[in-house]
């Protein structure tokens, strides 16, 4: 199908902390607390839960401690923090320094909590682990976007992400300045190489016919459609894929099916996709770039709960 502006908004989006189900949040962090608290996930769980050190600090002690970051970065995640705190007991209080998508220095203070001192203690873990888990991903996913520069080629995320937390992690992709891709299986007609190979469909009428059918079973979605070679592009094109991607292509054969793909259809590009590459594919110029990297190897940014 020709390329159009009422497609953009169907293609890709940055999830907001709005769009995230409260109630999926909350389940997150009460199976993280009860990992720590109750022993959750063992076969046999302890007969005596509760936080076993913190339960020796005298029941009416208050405590002030402020969030830190070690080093550079893009935070992600802050919204989680009170919710976190509400789920160990009422009383504390998170007053954030900034918000979600700030750039961070060295030293510079995220936001600083004030409570009683046995649930800010027995809280601690379970936040730093939310907040430096998707700040990484935030950080990456920023370091990635700039390699694009001034490229018309939008970074995207995949669905290589932590089972449970995939709604978080693409939202922390979004902090970064990425843009999401599909949330999963059921927003999106997605004709991958297994698909084609378990249709028989590698090449000429038969791939042709398998996007013509996935036009006519869900005229509502966007139908994408991988190839891998050149010789597919010319069926997937007339059948009227919205979407083409172009796996491990190299560079002198991602301009040519620029070329061929013209404007009949919205290219994305995978495979192979580093920091390294990422200039060299943004000079190309394809609509779309994705990379599962920035969710399944990022880097846990160094965040710490100093006490005061």
């Amino acid at each position: 199908m020709p390329k159009s502006p009422e497609q953009a908004a169907r293609l890709h989006r940055r999830l907001g902390w709005s769009d995230i189900d409260p109630a999926y949040v909350r389940t997150l962090v009460s199976l993280a607390a009860a990992e720590d608290l109750a022993g959750l996930g063992l076969a046999v769980r302890p007969k005596v839960i509760g936080d076993a050190t913190s339960s020796l600090v005298p029941a009416g002690s208050r405590g002030r401690a402020k969030l830190v970051a070690r080093k550079a970065c893009v935070i992600a995640g802050l919204p989680l923090v009170a919710i976190i705190l509400d789920a160990y007991g009422p009383g504390c209080v998170f007053t954030p320094a900034l918000k979600d998508g700030d750039t961070t220095a060295p030293g510079d203070v995220i936001g600083t909590i004030e409570g009683p001192a046995r649930t800010l203690l027995e809280a601690e873990r379970v936040i730093l682990n939310f907040i430096q888990k998707l700040s990484g991903i935030a950080t990456d996913t920023a370091r990635l976007v700039d390699r694009l520069a001034d490229s018309r080629t939008v970074l995207l995320d995949t669905r290589k992400t932590t089972p449970g937390w995939r709604v978080l992690e693409k939202y922390a992709v979004s902090c970064g300045g990425g843009t999401n891709h599909r949330i999963g299986l059921f927003d999106r007609v997605m004709l991958k190489d297994n698909h084609l190979a378990a249709d028989e469909a590698g090449a000429g009428a038969r791939l042709a016919d398998l996007v013509r059918r996935a036009r006519e079973a869900r005229p509502d979605m966007i139908v994408e459609c991988e190839v891998d070679r050149l010789d597919q592009l010319p069926p997937v094109l007339d059948a009227g894929a919205d979407v083409v991607l172009l796996d491990n292509f190299t560079d002198d054969d991602m301009r040519a099916a620029l070329t061929l793909v013209g404007d009949r259809a919205w290219t994305e590009v995978s495979g192979g996709v580093t920091a390294e590459t990422l200039p060299a594919i943004g000079r190309i110029g394809p609509d779309f770039v994705s990379t599962g990297a920035v969710t399944h190897r990022s880097v846990w940014i160094d965040i710490g709960l100093d006490w005061e």
